[in-house]
């Protein structure tokens, strides 16, 4: 069985959370790789380690610092991962997708995804910002679904709908947004492909994901996003493009994590802003969609 939790492991950790804040976020954001300053963004933040939070699973990755921030970012109550779990750290999916449900019992009613991710759409470049329209989830073709396992009714229906997985109403502020910052280069839109990691992808790999229609390849996010609509919430996302990926056998180049990290530190702060602005346009609850 995929889920080792019960409904009360996720029900203990939201009281435990619930007792010792005063926060009631509407918003919860899950920080990729090199994107957790935009916590710096938080007024009246309180933050808890993941290490002091029942049920949490620890953070190992470089550019992942491992805290549960609650604050306010452009008047909308937030909660925010600085860092995610990923299947490559070892973690089931369970694990990995953990803190969603968690977040949809503290009263969450929208997602904001974010990841850093390699470019596989040939006009992409390293910075691009791409606004996800949608995803494919290779694990999922071998069975590795974070809903595997008997269905708990109080999350969610047995089989979740994922064609309208990123909303679009928020996708099309997205694009209007942008527009008002006046950036340079235009927002990206396209089709995120999970693998589970942590090697990178070969040339051939990567050859064959751009066939499947990806424009751009990470490693996590989707497990999320599915457990995320399973809940009802509101989803939507951004990958950094924070590398381009390798589709030439006569290339010196290679991936690596140090890269990603450098490489995303400056766009990193222009997605920050952007997602500031951004929570504005999310309807306040009870609002409509």
């Amino acid at each position: 069985m995929e889920n080792g939790f019960t409904y009360e492991d996720y029900q203990n950790t939201a009281k435990w959370l619930l007792c010792r804040t005063n926060h009631r976020p509407q918003v919860a954001v899950i920080c990729g790789s090199g994107l957790g300053n935009l916590v710096n963004k938080l007024t009246e933040a309180e933050s808890f380690d993941y290490s002091e939070i029942p049920n949490f699973s620890q953070s190992t990755v470089p550019g992942h610092v491992g805290r549960l921030v609650f604050g306010f970012l452009n008047g909308r109550a937030c909660v925010m991962m600085q860092g995610r779990f990923h299947m490559y750290e070892g973690y089931p999916l369970s694990k990995v997708t953990f803190p969603v449900r968690v977040f949809y019992l503290l009263g969450v009613d929208t997602l904001v995804v974010t990841n850093a991710a390699g470019g596989l759409n040939p006009k992409f470049e390293v910075g691009d910002i791409m606004l996800i329209r949608d995803h494919i989830n290779l694990p999922g073709f071998c069975g590795l679904n974070p809903l595997r396992g008997p269905n708990e009714d109080r999350f969610g229906v047995r089989f979740p709908a994922m064609s309208d997985a990123y909303d679009r109403d928020m996708r099309q502020k997205a694009h209007s947004v942008w527009k008002q910052m006046g950036e340079q280069r235009e927002l990206q839109e396209g089709t995120y492909v999970m693998l589970a990691g942590p090697s990178f992808e070969t040339v051939a790999e990567c050859r064959l994901l751009q066939k499947l229609g990806a424009d751009a390849v990470g490693m996590s996010t989707v497990p999320e996003v599915i457990v995320a609509r399973h809940c009802g919430l509101r989803v939507f996302g951004f990958s950094l493009i924070t590398n381009k990926v390798i589709q030439d056998y006569e290339t010196k180049e290679k991936a690596n994590h140090e890269e990603v990290l450098e490489s995303g530190k400056k766009a990193a702060q222009k997605l920050e802003q952007f997602v500031s602005i951004l929570m504005a346009s999310i309807p306040l609850p009870g609002k409509g969609n």
